[in-house]
């Protein structure tokens, strides 16, 4: 018979999968719904799909290291398990509390290595290469969407520019009585291109998102014996396909309606640059934050468009004079570089660098250090705080035995 500790243990791993699916679901088909291109049933069944594949694939990897890598597997006994994931439950409750998305890859990572250390039976060296690269990925984030901002992003939306036409984007015809999609009459070519490369853009941020979370619900289980790794991965992804089609539903409003402040063509880029980052790392077996990374993303490419205004010559001889910063809350120049001015659209006729309008580029409303460090601190904050807690439980409880 199963003992209750495993279906409590199976209930938390569900709800974990649960909540990322509903959060996932939002980010990876939020441009594509927001932009009428998909429906929320079509993102959904897309979110399960290529989550499932993304876990039975590249995700093996970070199971593999969460499971039986950072601390030997014999320790993660049931009840050991079970205290685990209630941890990376409670960084899902922190992140709703407070608005931020806290990592659950970071938080599981740190209640393992708190069983590590309480045990005295740790990898430092994997888990060290684990916190390197938590330091590495957001800094390559924001500096590759950075560069692209600064010197891609004009043309990338000339060349690219999304616009959709009156009217619906297909029609459906029949083949006796089977109905299959074509273009409608008011349906251009670049259109249909541009929405077509927006629904693969997401199908691949889904694949992303199995390929970092799966390990975050299921772990502890596999690495247990309790599940086979097989079981696991079937077991995360089908908890991450029933949050797609529940509750994914409000966050997908929620990311469609929000990318007004957010280009569509400046949201992609985000997602096909985070997606990228985090699904190397998985496939590395390294487990990272997809929130963090996709939030590095939007700053770099903010900061990246906004400092179009100034030439890197003239940015360093007006730093040596020390000139600048007074001239800042007039909009023409400062060291405050705004997220917002990702909402500035190109002319078709793309300026050059220190000849755009600041006033075009730069808001008032300038990207605000304070929120910014208040999400990186609770970014730190919450893998401390599950590796302590973690720490002072299995010290005190060694249920690990």
């Amino acid at each position: 018979m199963i003992s209750v500790l495993l279906l409590v243990g199976l209930a938390v791993a569900v709800f974990v999968g649960f909540n990322i699916g509903g959060s996932s679901t939002g980010v990876a088909f939020g441009p594509a719904v927001g932009s009428g291109v998909l429906s929320k049933l079509g993102a959904a069944a897309l979110m399960a799909s290529f989550a499932l594949l993304g876990g039975w694939t590249v995700g093996r990897n970070v199971v593999a290291t969460m499971g039986g890598e950072i601390v030997p597997s014999t320790l993660f006994t049931l009840p050991a398990s079970v205290g685990v994931l209630f941890f990376v439950g409670l960084a899902l409750l922190v992140s709703n509390l407070f608005g931020v998305p806290a990592s659950t890859s970071m938080t599981a990572v740190g209640a393992i290595a708190g069983l590590g250390v309480a045990a005295g039976d740790i990898n430092w060296g994997v888990m060290g290469g684990i916190v390197s690269w938590w330091l590495v990925a957001p800094i390559v984030a924001f500096w590759v969407c950075a560069v692209i901002g600064r010197y891609l992003y004009p043309y990338l939306d000339v060349w690219f520019r999304i616009d959709r036409t009156e009217g619906p984007l297909f029609e459906y015809n029949r083949v006796a009585s089977i109905p299959y999609p074509v273009p409608s009459a008011t349906t251009n070519r670049r259109e249909l291109i541009s929405s077509v490369l927006v629904v693969v853009i997401g199908c691949y941020m889904a694949f992303s998102a199995g390929a970092s979370n799966v390990a975050n619900a299921v772990a502890p289980l596999v690495g247990s014996g309790e599940l086979g790794i097989n079981q696991g991965i079937l077991l995360a992804a089908g908890a991450i396909a029933v949050g797609a089609f529940t509750i994914a539903r409000r966050t997908l409003d929620t990311v469609g309606n929000d990318l007004t402040d957010l280009p569509l063509l400046a949201a992609l880029i985000v997602e096909v640059v985070s997606a990228s980052l985090i699904t190397f790392l998985s496939y590395l077996g390294i487990p990272a934050s997809l929130a963090v990374s996709a939030t590095m993303c939007i700053i770099g490419l903010g900061w990246g468009r906004a400092t179009r205004t100034v030439k890197v010559r003239d940015a360093a001889a007006a730093a040596v004079r020390g000139e600048g910063e007074e001239r800042s809350e007039s909009g023409e120049g400062g060291s405050k570089m705004s997220v917002d001015a990702l909402t500035a659209e190109p002319d078709d006729e793309v300026q050059k660098i220190g000849e755009e309008d600041p006033d075009e580029l730069q808001t008032k409303d300038l990207f605000d250090p304070a929120s910014t460090g208040r999400v990186i601190m609770l970014w730190i904050l919450t893998p401390s705080v599950s590796a302590l807690a973690s720490f002072l439980l299995f010290e005190f409880f060694p249920i690990y035995r």
